[in-house]
């Protein structure tokens, strides 16, 4: 039994019939409304280090699989990550180093401009890193839940609220079911059902300010990153460079760091631009959007572009999980198993993740 269709439940009900077991999935909803669909599709593989990185360049291979297998957008693109100072380039440079140029390769200014479409004013020079992937967040996890659906032994109950779980019971609005395991996989929402489990590993909700964007004639195949993303992936903010970068905006720019900024973003299908982010953490966050963290994110994307034609078609909240580690996996009892990814690389790791806490389970 999984409790929860998001991509971090749906990976579990995937490692589960890759293992020949049976599955029932139960859903609040009737379709992914969550973080699953709310984030930017970027497969975030590089820039993670430890176990994330494992389960990282795990759940590479099998987004490729099932993106053939369901009928969904995986394009191995990359990312390119943009350096506007010399302490931004450094840490690239110290990440090169360490990794080797299949993962990380360097890039100067012209070829910065010619793999992503950024102003060349200041630009020092940027990456590429090619093993990322980009995601058709919208729509996969609609399609992977129908071509589970499809599959011998799985079974998905939408619009299904879970009141309660034991071992081998899963109590609904709509009755009791039965399972021999079950893995609770209700994200940020997980003290809904688990309070005291959610409380000891320290869950907080981090929520996201983000927006879509037209840009006529814009053309990003790969995710893009500028020097607030150094400040928040791992791999990067251990270098030197992102030290001296954090410095730096401390006295210059305090307000990207005090919205938490990540600012980066992807391009959908339809040609509009995916921009974000911000981070709000809270365990019961207030509910009201800030007009100055969207105004900043305006701003530094126009900068970033060179371009002052942006319309903004969309405007929403992300949500996520968020502790001090990067997962939450707790035996709750011998036949219950909380999980959740509280670091907000979900679409990165949970395919990643899923199989070994399968694993565990018998």
């Amino acid at each position: 039994m999984v409790v929860g269709a998001g991509i971090v439940g749906l990976a579990h009900a995937v490692a589960a019939v890759e293992r020949g077991l049976s599955v029932t999935v139960v859903e609040r909803d009737d379709r992914a409304v969550g973080a699953s669909v709310r984030n930017f599709g970027h497969a975030c593989i590089t820039a993670q280090t430890g176990e994330a990185l494992r389960f990282a360049e795990h759940a590479r291979k099998t987004w490729l699989h099932l993106g053939e297998r369901a009928a969904f957008d995986v394009a191995e693109c990359g990312t390119v990550v943009v350096a506007r100072s010399e302490e931004e380039f450094a840490a690239l440079e110290e990440l090169a180093a360490e990794r080797g140029r299949d993962q990380v390769r360097l890039l100067t200014s012209a070829e910065t401009t010619e793999a992503a479409p950024v102003s060349a004013d200041n630009l020092r020079g940027g990456a590429l890193l090619p093993l990322d992937l980009r995601v058709e967040q919208r729509r996969a996890c609609a399609a992977i839940a129908e071509w589970l659906a499809a599959q011998p032994g799985v079974e998905i109950l939408w619009s299904t609220t879970v009141l309660d779980v034991e071992d081998g019971l899963v109590r609904t609005g709509r009755g009791t079911l039965r399972g021999d395991r079950v893995v609770v996989c209700a994200g940020h929402d997980l003290d809904r059902i688990l309070p005291e489990t959610a409380e000891e590993g320290g869950m907080r909700r981090c929520v996201l300010q983000m927006l879509q964007l037209r840009a006529p004639g814009v053309r990003l195949s790969p995710a893009l990153l500028t020097g607030t993303s150094m400040l928040r992936y791992p791999a990067l903010a251990a270098t030197e460079g992102a030290r001296v970068l954090r410095a730096r905006l401390t006295e210059q720019r305090p307000e990207l760091l005090s919205a938490s900024v990540n600012h980066m973003m992807t391009q959908l299908p339809c040609g509009d631009l995916v921009v974000g982010d911000t981070h709000v953490y809270d365990r019961t966050p207030d509910p009201w959007s800030s007009e100055d963290f969207d105004e900043l994110l305006l701003a530094e994307t126009r900068a970033l572009l060179g371009r002052d034609d942006l319309a903004v078609v969309r405007r929403w909240q992300g949500v996520y999980a968020s502790a001090d580690g990067e997962f939450l996996r707790t035996r709750v009892s011998p036949g219950v198993t909380a999980v959740a990814v509280t670091s907000g690389i979900g679409m990165t790791t949970a395919f990643g993740l899923a199989p070994s806490v399968v694993d565990s389970l018998f």
